[in-house]
């Protein structure tokens, strides 16, 4: 592979000296003074100076929870970027908004934050979500950048090289959660599956490499996550009496785990399994006893980031807070590849910034830090960006090359442990 990073020329001026001809002229005549060469010019830019990046991330909704460990971590990353000097000489904006769990939400901050002339945003967690504006952000030449969107949709999708995602595809997660239920001994499994595109793109990448190990799936249905009740889709999965139940949702999860464990089919009946969309502290605080829920694992992308303590320690003074910390890292992430990007391009206009988003996360000299990253750019060095999320490593679609799955399960006090970790590729 060719590496190419963008290096700013300024115009080349070239100073002609006229000298006088001797049609019509004394040899004698003065010779005129030799002109000032002309300064340099500045390099142009498409931006106006300031990289501005726009949040579209759960305040409301059903992720609502994953909401205050993202906010913190753009922020925190913010913070930092500007301690150590900012991007191209200026300050980052941070404008924070709300995803919402709709495109209605959705939409409406991003039409606000478009008249505010952001760069870039980061957000949305919900995959569905973020289907819904890619369009208008993209077209619009800005950079969309997701902590959290795992739905393969994306590594294909039409989007003027713009969209970016510091998540790995659930091609990974799937494969991952297949391979925990049959370790577990779970040849059976009824699926509960919400209907969009995160839902229905991990249960096709769970069912399939969990069918090829030899499971059998005795039920699965797709629901309506703003359904009232989930009774029937409850009332099925135990009448098919299954070694395991897997439930691929968001916030509802708690009404649908309360009608299993009403029904005798609760975690301490049957295997229960998650994912990253269910697999929080909000599950279990959902409960007057929080304790239901012990011996629910699942499967949640990213490193364990509660062991890097002082990462930890810095997200606290931001938000002190945080009860969880899922995708606070990748969200992190996103504020500083974005950033590093905008100096690599000098610019921060969304189109030239996003032209060298996957060359800051490879191939380069190794760094840790946006201090560090930046002073290599600085000196005309390529950088390889490996963040507390992981090492980034983007293929050309925008997306992580590698991944860590980390294996979750409640303990008897309904608090989430870390019990394995995962590592694959793509």
């Amino acid at each position: 592979m060719i590496k190419t990073r963008a290096r700013k020329f300024g115009a080349l001026v070239v100073g002609l000296a006229l000298v006088a001809g001797a049609c019509g002229g004394s040899d004698d005549a003065a010779e005129e003074p030799a002109e000032e060469p002309a300064a340099e010019p500045a390099a142009e830019t498409a931006g106006d100076g300031v990289l501005r990046l726009g949040g579209l991330l759960p305040e409301t909704g059903n992720l609502a929870f994953l909401g205050p460990p993202e906010f913190a971590g753009v922020e925190l990353a913010v913070a930092e970027i500007n301690a150590a000097g900012g991007v191209n000489g200026a300050d980052v904006e941070w404008l924070p908004g709300d995803s919402g769990d709709n495109g209605d939400v959705a939409n409406a901050t991003v039409d606000r934050l478009l008249a505010e002339d952001v760069d870039a945003f980061i957000g949305a967690a919900s995959s569905g979500v973020s289907l819904t504006v890619i369009d208008k952000i993209t077209n619009a030449g800005k950079i969309q950048f997701s902590p959290a969107n795992t739905s393969p949709a994306f590594t294909d999708y039409a989007d003027n090289g713009l969209y970016f995602r510091s998540a790995p595809s659930d091609v990974v997660q799937g494969a991952a959660l297949a391979d925990l239920m049959i370790g577990d001994g779970a040849l059976t499994a009824a699926f509960i599956v919400m209907n969009d595109s995160y839902g229905t793109g991990l249960f096709e990448y769970t069912s399939a490499p969990y069918t090829d190990a030899g499971g059998e799936i005795v039920y699965e249905v797709i629901y309506d996550p703003q359904a009232e009740n989930f009774d029937a889709e409850v009332s099925a999965a135990v009448e098919a009496d299954p070694d395991a139940i897997v439930i691929i949702g968001f916030d509802e999860t708690s009404k649908i785990l309360t009608g299993l464990i009403e029904a005798g089919a609760g975690p301490a009946d049957k295997m229960l399994y998650g994912s990253d969309g269910n697999m929080g502290n909000a599950l279990a605080q959902a409960f007057d006893d929080p304790g239901v829920v012990a011996g629910m694992r699942g499967t949640v992308p990213g490193v364990d980031i509660e062991v890097n303590e002082e990462f930890i320690a810095r997200l606290l003074e931001v938000d002190p807070d945080l009860q969880d910390f899922a995708y606070s890292g990748e969200s992190y992430d996103a504020a500083i590849v974005i950033a590093l990007a905008a100096i690599a391009a000098g610019d921060d206009d969304g189109v030239a910034v996003g032209a060298q988003i996957n060359d800051v996360t490879r191939g380069g000299e190794k760094c840790t830090t946006f201090a560090a990253c930046a002073a290599i750019l600085a000196d005309g060095g390529d950088i390889d960006y490996d963040g507390v999320s992981g090492p980034l490593e983007f293929i050309d679609a925008g997306e992580p090359s590698e991944a860590s799955i980390l294996i979750k399960e409640f303990n008897a006090s309904g608090e989430l442990e870390v019990v394995d970790i995962i590592f694959g590729k793509i």
